[in-house]
């Protein structure tokens, strides 16, 4: 059913529909629940996966797909639309569940409301990773929540239903995974709207660290009071409770969650903030090595600076006249005989990781070029560190080590020669 409504969806862009905004429907995915008692009397809790439509129109049109579940998004102040323009339905992952209100009940203030709702979390996030927005949809009911523990018996819905519903409170990411290097200033994205004017709401931030939170930044619009910093007070009214970052630091690495409250509903985002560091790579010789025959060097690539741990160091050998062949030029050898140093935590909690091997000079490998290659994830390709080897005889340097010893001894003598067959002219 879910492969049928996609096929559908992107039919009906092929027809000529080519933005988000635009389009009527889109397939869900969406996650009902079943609570019952399991053998040992304690509640459990059984998701049940079924394939549904969010459809946008008005109270009354047909359902696209008279098959399945249809959520119909009838008109509000807040269109979930308009947060996708410019984006195609097929970079769109569509979820949603029910909510449970903890038996808080509020009125919720707009012309025409019931006493009562049935509340669900539509979360559209993009296959790229570019934004997540989660929506309320609020579906009227004239009958109450039953108490604190609503989900024990919730309304069922029927494999054909409709549900008839309205966005009544909207939260968006532009960031939900950051990538920041050292030092850097980053700005985490959180914009919220709600359905009607002058909503008493409350934000706050929390960053998530191996298991244990932290709060960052509270505001409450009832008592117009904050604590914390990193939030600017005058665009929370205009619903921007982005969190900016000035100085970004290895203790900064950690899961952000922005939360907006607006009684009953709590909606949140989770932000993952990983740091990257690039490293900085560097070798021991410089872009030309020359050795004579049998001679051996060590030599070293450092990777130094980088975070975070894992970091690959290759060396390869190749022959430059080879590798500029048009037609099938043969790979660069990897050199086996590489060996690693342990990895060094550096004091500002980067590593460092040297790889080297013994080059023993041999003619055949004059004129190869050795090739240090190094991968890290926060590189998009692989630094690269070359040098050339130069193997000279040691015939050649026997000759000029005699030619500059003859001359060494020739020339005091000739000069000592000359000076007494000068001395004896004079007497003569």
């Amino acid at each position: 059913m879910y492969l049928i409504l996609k096929i559908l969806s992107f039919l009906y862009l092929c027809a000529g529909v080519q933005c988000v905004h635009q389009v009527s429907w889109l397939p869900c995915q969406f996650t009902d629940e079943h609570v019952f008692k399991n053998e040992e009397g304690h509640t459990d809790t059984q998701l049940i996966h079924r394939e549904a439509l969010l459809q946008f129109g008005l109270k009354g049109d047909a359902a696209v797909n008279p098959h399945g579940i249809t959520f119909l998004i009838t008109v509000s102040k807040l269109d979930l639309r308009r947060y996708l323009e410019g984006v195609e339905a097929e970079q769109l992952e569509c979820e949603l569940r029910r909510y449970s209100t903890a038996g808080i009940h509020v009125r919720w203030p707009v012309l025409g409301a019931r006493e009562y709702n049935h509340w669900f979390i539509c979360t559209l996030k993009h296959t790229n990773g570019l934004f997540r927005i989660t929506g309320f949809l609020r579906h009227p009911s004239d009958t109450a929540a039953p108490g604190q523990q609503d989900y024990n018996s919730w309304t069922p819905i029927g494999d054909r239903e409709m549900l008839v519903t309205t966005t009544a409170m909207v939260m968006k990411t532009l960031t939900p995974s950051v990538r920041a290097g050292l030092g850097s200033k980053q700005k985490l994205h959180c914009q919220f709207a709600v359905d009607h004017h002058g909503p008493n709401f409350d934000v706050e931030w929390l960053l998530q660290q191996r298991g244990e939170r932290t709060s960052l930044f509270s505001h409450s619009s009832r008592s117009v009071q904050s604590k914390g910093s990193g939030v600017l007070h005058r665009s929370l009214a205009d619903g921007d409770a982005s969190y900016t970052l000035p100085f970004t630091k290895l203790s900064s690495e950690g899961t952000y969650i922005c939360s907006v409250s607006v009684l009953p509903l709590l909606v949140s985002t989770d932000i993952v903030l990983q740091i990257e560091e690039a490293p900085r790579v560097s070798l021991n010789v410089g872009p030309t090595l020359t050795l004579l025959e049998g001679g051996e060097q060590r030599v070293t690539c450092e990777a130094d600076s980088y975070y975070p741990l894992d970091v690959e160091i290759e060396w390869y050998m190749q022959d430059p006249a080879v590798a500029g062949q048009r037609v099938g030029p043969p790979l660069p050898e990897k050199l086996q005989n590489v060996l690693l140093s342990s990895h060094k935590h550096n004091n500002d909690k980067t590593y460092s990781l040297t790889a080297f091997f013994y080059l023993r000079a041999a003619l055949k490998h004059s004129g190869r070029e050795f090739t240090c290659r190094v991968s890290h994830k926060s590189l998009r390709v692989p630094i690269k560190k070359s040098f050339t080897l130069t193997v000279e005889e040691p015939t050649g340097w026997m000759f000029y080590i005699v030619i500059s010893l003859l001359l060494t001894l020739c020339v005091p003598c000739y000069l000592y020669l000359a000076r007494r067959k000068a001395r004896q002219n004079r007497l003569y």
